[in-house]
């Protein structure tokens, strides 16, 4: 009796130490570059950082900020980062002109979040009448790529806007301080920038590009060609933890706001969670319902390709489907 308690206690050990040593064994490191600044629109990646979702999938994750959706995609066309958010519009902009070698596995955005910020004190309402006025962007930024169609549906001469470059971090900064008078953000964004914007007695009013039929994919799970051919199990396990990470902050919006916090104390909790509940308002939708999270609509696809190419005055006899793989996300 004796000797077979021992014995079930010692194979009872050896198998406790081998599921513990097995994530260990199993881990891979994984650099995720973000599109932007860690607001609470990506508290659903730090927080499951935190949380250890990606280590469950065997991903020894760290992740780095952005500096707009053209940074990511250069950074990680040369090698510098796995793994990265960026739009769509940035992506296929970089493949139809210069052939880099990425591709799109996942949609996030199922609706356009673009918008414009401008004050309230501005007077400015509407895209109409812009012309002369000072517009932050970052490079690449995809807001500036989808603008002129957005000017010419308003009446707007977009070669008159006057463009400064710019940090993303001082953005909204140098908005609330009038040295420029709109600044492009994701609507996402608008809680916590407003709030920014009523401490020094002034308001936010957001113009999003959906008001003239803006109903185009935005940001995207993206990686290399060469990660797609060599680490197809690595793609499909990142791809799995993420699609986790985005349910788990859906359903846990405070416990992922609390780790992100906890990494960003600059992050106040209630800005996380506002933007985090947006960010779920362009996820998880009816065309998630539909298609799945992650997949793409066909018709939607293209229309997106089409918005894009005509923004951006891209080749139209681009295969724009070899520009997304979304075949590793999970069902």
């Amino acid at each position: 009796m004796a000797k077979s308690t021992f014995r079930r206690r010692g194979l009872g050990a050896l198998a406790m130490a081998l599921v513990a040593a097995t994530p260990a064994f199993a881990q891979e490191k994984v650099r995720f570059q973000t599109d932007w600044i860690p607001s609470g629109e990506h508290a659903m990646y730090y927080g499951a950082w935190s949380k250890g979702i990606y280590a469950k999938h065997g991903i020894d994750i760290a992740i780095t900020r952005g500096y707009g959706s053209g940074d990511t995609v250069t950074k990680l066309a040369g090698g510098a980062s796995d793994f990265g958010v960026a739009d769509l519009a940035a992506v296929y902009t970089a493949e139809a002109r210069t052939n880099v070698p990425i591709k799109t596995i996942a949609v996030l955005y199922n609706e356009s979040p673009h918008s414009l910020f401008v004050l309230k004190s501005s007077g400015i309402t509407s895209f109409k009448g812009l012309e002369g006025k000072k517009i932050g962007i970052t490079p690449g930024n995809s807001h500036r790529f989808y603008f002129p169609a957005v000017a010419a549906k308003a009446g707007t001469d977009p070669s008159k806007i006057i463009w400064t470059n710019m940090d993303g971090a001082a953005m909204a900064a140098q908005l609330i301080a009038k040295n420029i008078d709109a600044a492009p953000f994701y609507s996402i964004h608008e809680y916590y920038i407003n709030k920014a914007a009523v401490k020094a007695g002034e308001q936010i009013v957001s113009l999003p590009f959906v008001a003239v039929g803006f109903k185009i994919y935005a940001a995207t799970l993206i990686t290399s060609d060469k990660m797609i051919a060599e680490k197809p199990d690595l793609v499909k396990r990142f791809l799995a933890a993420s699609k986790e990470a985005f349910e788990w902050a859906r359903d846990n919006p405070e416990e992922t706001c609390k780790l992100h916090v906890a990494r960003f104390p600059e992050v106040e909790l209630d800005d996380c969670m506002h933007s985090l509940d947006n960010v779920m308002k362009f996820v998880f939708t009816d065309h998630t319902k539909e298609f799945g999270w992650g997949k793409e609509s066909p018709e939607r696809l293209k229309f997106s390709w089409d918005t894009i190419a005509e923004s951006q005055d891209l080749k139209k006899d681009f295969d724009y489907k070899k520009g997304i793989n979304t075949s590793f996300v999970p069902k």
